[in-house]
């Protein structure tokens, strides 16, 4: 018998029977998938039982005339069956957008599409909130289990490391929110108000905001690299059958980390945004330093500071939750870990201002608006 692939038509009992024979693997097709396109009619049965040998290449083509014309594939061996039997698995077009439906049906499926991942993100996060406290709690009860070196550690990383970056971008916001509100109470006469503007937008507002922005984009991705790195090589894994709980071990101090830390550094933030603000009163307005500090004094109410400081923690808490939980979602390879450090910076940044957005709401309603 040839080992060479090859295949006959046969009418047997009224059906159109195609029967293969010698080997059905790619170094012995010869002309096989030319001649197979080129049928007389469509077979009910395809008959494998003459086939010395079959390999991926072989089912394939025996899958895609059955799947063509609908034909049973008879006489198949328990190697050829398993081989059918993966192929037909694998044969599962990419999903593609159907050109009729147009643009719109696209950017809608796609909207949604985003919609529902976002939606899945959020409830796993809140999943991972729920898993954080049942650590709290353990460290709570027995507070030696806290890793205070690490916890000191991202104190550098979060909190000194990050000063030079925050109080630049701080002074020069200051500066920029200065110049354009003069330019703009100029028109009035009224450029006086400026401090008003300076002191109240910084103090409630900007200096926290700002400071969250870029602690999401500095620790925050820090953070989703550092544990996606580890979860690739299988630290965190090694550190589970260990018995060293993860969640206490690395989520934990960071949270902690960004929780403490945020409410002095956007104090920090605040201060240097009124200092960049006053220099350039001094200098362009011809405010002299005391006349801010004094009017400073009068026209920011104490409620504003208090505003900043209560919202500080919570923003931290939110960027080192965010952080960690998408590092700990890493799955695969490097290129993971670099999709989950961008999504780790956008979920905080979105939540932070979800989260603002709602305190303005709240703090007016309780009269400190």
């Amino acid at each position: 018998m040839s080992v060479e692939a090859d295949f006959a038509e046969l009418e047997e009992g009224g059906e159109r029977i195609v029967r293969f024979s010698g080997r059905l693997t790619i170094a012995r097709l010869g002309d096989v998938p030319a001649r197979i396109t080129e049928l007389h009619g469509n077979p009910a049965k395809i008959d494998i039982s003459a086939v010395e040998r079959v390999d991926t290449v072989g089912a394939w083509i025996v899958h895609k005339l059955s799947r063509d014309n609908g034909a049973e594939i008879v006489g198949a061996s328990d190697h050829a069956q398993r081989l059918l039997r993966q192929v037909a698995i694998a044969d599962d077009p990419a999903k593609t957008y159907d050109e009729e439906e147009g643009r719109f049906h696209q950017i809608l499926a796609r909207v949604g599409a985003s919609t529902l991942e976002a939606l899945s993100g959020l409830k796993g996060l809140l999943a991972f909130f729920g898993a954080l406290l049942i650590a709290t709690g353990s460290v709570i009860r027995d507070p030696r289990r806290l890793r205070f070196n690490a916890v000191v550690q991202r104190f550098e990383t979060v909190g000194v490391s990050a000063l030079g970056i925050i109080g630049l971008m701080s002074f020069l916001i200051g500066i920029v929110i200065a110049q354009q509100g003069a330019v703009q109470l100029r028109q009035f006469g009224a450029e006086i108000f400026t401090i008003n503007l300076i002191g109240r937008i910084t103090t409630r507002e900007l200096g926290v905001l700002m400071t969250a922005i870029m602690v999401a984009g500095r620790s925050g991705s820090a953070f989703a690299a550092q544990l996606g790195s580890m979860k690739l090589a299988e630290e965190v894994d090694a550190m589970r059958t260990i018995g060293v709980p993860p969640m206490e071990a690395l989520v934990l101090p960071r949270v902690l980390a960004t929780t403490l830390l945020m409410p002095f550094l956007g104090f920090y933030s605040t201060f240097l945004m009124i200092v960049g603000g006053g220099l350039l009163c001094w200098v362009s307005l011809g405010i002299p330093p005391e006349t801010f500090i004094l009017r400073l004094r009068e026209v920011v109410p104490m409620t504003d500071l208090w505003v900043g400081l209560i919202k500080a923690p919570v923003f931290g808490m939110i960027i080192g939750l965010a952080g960690c939980y998408q590092g700990m979602q890493v799955r695969g390879n490097n290129e993971e870990v670099g999709h989950r450090t961008t999504t780790a910076v956008v979920q905080a940044i979105f939540l932070v201002i979800v989260l603002d957005a709602f305190f303005a709401v709240f703090f007016t309603e309780v009269g400190w608006g």
